[in-house]
């Protein structure tokens, strides 16, 4: 397991906190309420902890195949139907959406190789992941990857507590498949936005592991 770069700022601050707050818990406090000051050293540890693994990147075998889309993100499945999509394709799409709870791994990998033919981010607004108009509503991070004529909408959606996306895709590149895509900060959600008709391959409420889960067969 690793570290992601988009952590070392927060793991380090976070770290600086851990600290100095402890160090003056046991300061004031260790004297008379030694209870109290373990007890809180226990509890931010605690969430020390959970923010070092927020940026974590385990070790897992990416599955690479030319004719499967793979899941772009850890977490669970929580909407399969056919929208509309107004920003890109103008017609009706097959929707793939992963909710990301703050426990789940937040690297965002690319479900296909291919070209970016589309890369636009949008302001919006932070409604929780789950509603229904969190993808068109909320700050989101749209990219299309073209290949082989079939094109694939991978939409990175702020929610409620993730207050930054980063995308690190530009138009006219060649994404590889399982290569990271980007990554969005604590707890959020990705949509997939496929061809009407596209064999898939997963369940609502099932769990998908990021560049690993076929979502989809070509």
């Amino acid at each position: 397991m690793t570290i992601h770069r988009e952590g070392y700022k927060s793991i380090a601050l976070a770290t600086l906190l851990f600290c100095g707050l402890n160090l003056i818990s046991f300061w004031f406090l260790s004297a008379e309420m030694r209870w109290i000051c373990i007890t809180f050293f226990i509890i931010t540890f605690l969430l020390l902890l959970f923010i070092i693994s927020f940026f974590r990147i385990p070790n897992r075998t990416l599955t690479i195949n030319d004719k499967a889309i793979i899941a772009p993100a850890d977490g669970k499945v929580v909407v399969i139907e056919e929208a509309f999509d107004n920003e890109y394709f103008h017609e009706k799409r097959l929707q793939v959406s992963i909710f990301m709870s703050p426990a789940n791994v937040h690297v965002n990998r690319n479900p296909i190789s291919g070209e970016v033919v589309y890369n636009k981010y949008h302001k919006g607004k932070y409604l929780v992941a789950w509603h229904p108009k969190s993808s068109t509503e909320n700050e989101r991070h749209s990219v299309v990857i073209k290949k082989e004529g079939l094109e694939v909408l991978v939409k990175q959606i702020a929610g409620a507590l993730a207050r930054r996306i980063v995308n690190y895709s530009e138009k006219g590149q060649q994404a590889e498949q399982g290569k990271e895509l980007g990554f969005i900060k604590f707890g959020s959600r990705v949509d997939l936005l496929l061809p009407v008709g596209t064999k898939i391959n997963v369940a609502l409420n099932q769990s998908v592991c990021g560049g690993v889960t076929v979502i989809a067969f070509l």
